[in-house]
């Protein structure tokens, strides 16, 4: 019955949040819900922070389609299984998504529970949800000029800092190594994690608006006198969620 409000509400955005992200919900009146696994060609989350299931809510009276959580490589899923959201998504008539994710912060202006719109992205998880077919796609721009400018525009309204740089992603599970961050700084990124580009280019194959924001949740490896672990990552990013709520509300 939830599938079927879902398709009935026609929303035409989507937000995915990641991990320790999924609290955002807590700020819009959910209408509907229904779990991943209960949708043809999806399956729940292994990860823990990742609810799994897709919330209909409402921002200024439109239908929004609200992920929470994420499929990953690391979970032993190709490229192609983790992008089935996308195409859900598209089949329903969503044409713009936001995508969220944690990430380790390697750019010495940033600081951890802060927000940062990803311009640009470097894949270096070595796969792609294209592989197989001979379609080439454009990726000047997977992630909107137009739409990281409302993103600025309405951080700079609730006066809350917003960064703005290079994502890269790995596959993971493991944490990068502190040559890794250096190899990677050197390559321009100023944040890491293991997830979103994917689903990017996926989306923007099918030809859909993408905004990438990414939740600092931790410094990257070797850049400070820490240990890195997920059930902390969660935890900042549940703290954080209140701001990112607030800035994708204004923003939409």
């Amino acid at each position: 019955m939830s599938l079927t409000l879902i398709n009935k509400a026609c929303p035409e955005t989507a937000i995915i949040l990641g991990s320790g992200l999924s609290g955002v919900v807590d700020a819009f009146g959910v209408e509907a819900e229904v779990a991943f696994a209960k949708v043809p060609g999806l399956s729940a989350s292994t990860v823990p922070g990742h609810v799994g299931r897709f919330v209909l809510v409402k921002v200024s009276e439109k239908p929004v389609l609200i992920a929470q959580g994420r499929r990953h490589l690391y979970e032993g899923l190709s490229a192609f299984e983790v992008t089935a959201s996308i195409r859900f998504m598209h089949d329903l008539g969503i044409r713009r998504v936001v995508l969220t994710n944690a990430a380790g912060a390697i750019k010495d202006s940033m600081e951890v529970g802060e927000l940062m719109l990803i311009s640009d992205h470097l894949n270096l998880q070595g796969t792609t949800p294209l592989l197989g077919s001979a379609q080439f796609h454009d990726m000047s721009e997977v992630y909107s000029a137009g739409w990281r400018q409302r993103f600025h525009q309405a951080a700079q309204d609730l006066q809350l800092p917003l960064h703005e740089g290079v994502y890269a992603a790995l596959l993971g599970p493991q944490y990068e190594t502190p040559a890794e961050i250096r190899m990677l700084r050197t390559l321009g990124a100023d944040a890491v994690g293991m997830s979103t580009v994917p689903e990017a280019i996926q989306a923007r194959a099918l030809g859909m608006e993408v905004a990438g924001i990414s939740m600092l949740t931790n410094w990257a490896a070797g850049l400070k006198p820490q240990i890195l672990d997920h059930a902390e990552v969660v935890s900042v990013g549940r703290q954080a969620s209140l701001g990112l709520a607030a800035l994708l509300k204004t923003a939409l």
